[in-house]
């Protein structure tokens, strides 16, 4: 069954769109690699349900060569032995953002990012992860 779309936010308000577009392109330049944001792009989705984002994300992962194995592990990361140490850290901090109303951001998840990331690659990090926020909350709010 498919939903009705809403609005076109994007062209609505293509001045704030073409903002979050600035920023996924300062992203994409980031030390991270896409592979790593899309892989927290991906997660985030799979939290929020925004079905077109998964969609996008898992297909970018997958141009990439991300075995699907791994992609159909990401739910289940914690316990998947195909994540390494750097990425948990990543999807952790994903998570604990992306429940930042129940979490509060806690230390135990941010203090393990500094084994694993410089203090720009935290921030880009970061960035990534509200970008994804208000992406996801744009598509599922407006039916996109």
């Amino acid at each position: 069954m498919s939903t009705p779309k809403r609005l076109p936010y994007h062209t609505l308000s293509p001045e704030a769109y073409r903002g979050l577009g600035a920023t996924k392109a300062a992203l994409e330049k980031s030390s991270l690699g896409m592979e790593l944001i899309q892989l927290v792009w991906l997660r985030m989705s799979q939290i929020n349900g925004c079905a077109f984002c998964l969609e996008m994300h898992a297909q970018a992962l997958r141009a990439d060569n991300v075995p699907d194995a791994k992609l159909d592990s990401v739910a289940g990361w914690r316990v998947s032995d195909r994540f390494s140490e750097r990425e948990r850290a990543a999807l952790a901090w994903t998570e604990a953002l992306t429940h930042v109303d129940r979490t509060h951001a806690p230390d135990e998840d941010f203090e393990p990012l500094k084994a694993y990331f410089n203090e720009v690659e935290i921030s880009d990090l970061t960035f990534a992860i509200a970008l994804m926020s208000a992406f996801n909350r744009l598509a599922i709010g407006m039916r996109q």
